[in-house]
């Protein structure tokens, strides 16, 4: 009786290994596909700018597909032997994405309207400028403080710098190889401002309607 129960209780043990084991495997697999990607699909009609957001549900393969039609849900993700399968729904219509890992890409086919094409995605670039910024400017060897809000939507700007002068918004903005570029329109004339990120705060050098230039810092909010 004993050693059946000893039996037992190491096949009871060695079952629940496996399980874990194998959840964790699920898991691992599942977390390599996760992030936001960004690329195009190929159809006899031209190419199509689409946006992959893919997020884990209690470690399921979840989130939506961003088309110039509009937004797809993901509703069933299938993931066997490196094939990543997804069926969306949205806009009114249906969508299906089959995907395999290629580096830091990913492969495969979309098919939405009965067409179908080949398509690739690239992760996006980590959004490390949208929020709000304290920021200070060098002004004829002053402290000029300001604050920006930025929005980050692919490589371009939007946002506003507001001080005690008021608010000026954003008309250009770009963010291109770690480069920010922006462009205010103020009461009195156009801000050129451009920066780079160095230890998580901006620095770089401004242009008051060629009246006036000077370096500026910004720090973000938490």
């Amino acid at each position: 009786m004993r050693i059946i129960t000893a039996r037992n209780a190491f096949r009871a043990q060695l079952s629940i290994f496996v399980i874990v084991a194998a959840a964790m495997m699920v898991s691992a697999q599942t977390s390599s596909w996760i992030g936001k990607y960004e690329g195009a699909a190929k159809s006899p009609d031209g190419e199509i700018h689409l946006a992959l957001d893919l997020t884990d549900d209690a470690g399921k393969i979840s989130g939506q597909i961003t088309s110039p039609h509009g937004v797809y849900k993901i509703v069933k993700a299938q993931l066997t032997d490196g094939l990543l399968t997804l069926d969306a729904e949205g806009a009114g219509a249906k969508g299906k994405l089959t995907l395999r890992q290629k580096d830091t890409s990913l492969v495969g086919d979309f098919t939405a309207d009965g067409k179908t094409g080949p398509v690739e995605f690239k992760k996006a670039a980590k959004d490390e400028i949208s929020g709000d910024w304290d920021a200070v400017a060098d002004a004829g060897g002053q402290p000029f403080p300001f604050t920006l809000v930025l929005k980050l939507d692919g490589d371009k700007v939007t946002g506003s710098s507001s001080s005690q002068l008021g608010t000026s918004n954003i008309s250009t903005g770009s963010w291109k190889d770690g480069k920010l570029a922006i462009v205010l329109e103020s009461g009195s004339g156009q801000i050129v401002m451009n920066a780079t990120i160095v230890d998580g705060k901006f620095s770089g050098d401004y242009d008051f309607a060629g009246q006036s230039s000077g370096k500026w810092v910004a720090v973000k909010k938490k």
